[in-house]
């Protein structure tokens, strides 16, 4: 199995006054224009995936979205364990029901660097590595996803490189 994991791109500041429930921030407008020259590139770099999932989350469907109309991959599919502040096992769990593949997964810090970490050293670490917003990372897993411990990270691309890729 082929994971491609993003994080959303650049959203509005926290302000409960504007989004009393966060899971309905947006992207930023310049946000969503950068992570446009961004998806080009990651889509470049990965030409097909199989699935896209996303968390259900605003910023998250919006830079799901982008994905797709730039990079030609499937139309999103929410996936509630990819919700902020869910653990990497969630995540896990729902990928065991799934068959070999390609799957691109957009979500949120820590909990993607959490699952980076989970699938490469087998415990969630913090600090193991960092993902600005908008950028990729390629984890290829071995046999079966479920094992913590047997993926490994092929490569992470910042969103500013990725808007240097062209296909």
């Amino acid at each position: 199995m082929t994971l491609v994991l993003i994080r959303h791109a650049i959203a509005e500041e926290r302000d409960s006054s504007k989004w009393p429930d966060d899971a309905l921030r947006p992207l930023t407008a310049n946000g969503k224009k950068r992570f446009h020259e961004a998806a080009r590139g990651i889509g470049a770099a990965v030409p097909q995936v199989d699935r896209l999932f996303s968390s259900p989350f605003t910023r998250a469907w919006q830079t799901a979205e982008v994905l797709h109309g730039e990079s030609a991959w499937p139309e999103p599919e929410k996936l509630a364990a990819l919700a902020a502040g869910n653990a990497p096992h969630q995540v896990l769990h729902e990928l065991r029901a799934l068959p070999g593949g390609r799957y691109a997964l957009v979500g949120h810090e820590p909990d993607l660097s959490g699952l980076i970490a989970l699938l490469c050293f087998g415990s969630v670490r913090s600090g193991a590595v960092t993902m600005k917003k908008g950028s990729a990372a390629l984890v290829e897993v071995r046999a079966e996803v479920a094992a913590p411990g047997s993926g490994t990270v092929r490569w992470l691309l910042d969103p500013k490189t990725a808007r240097l890729v062209r296909p």
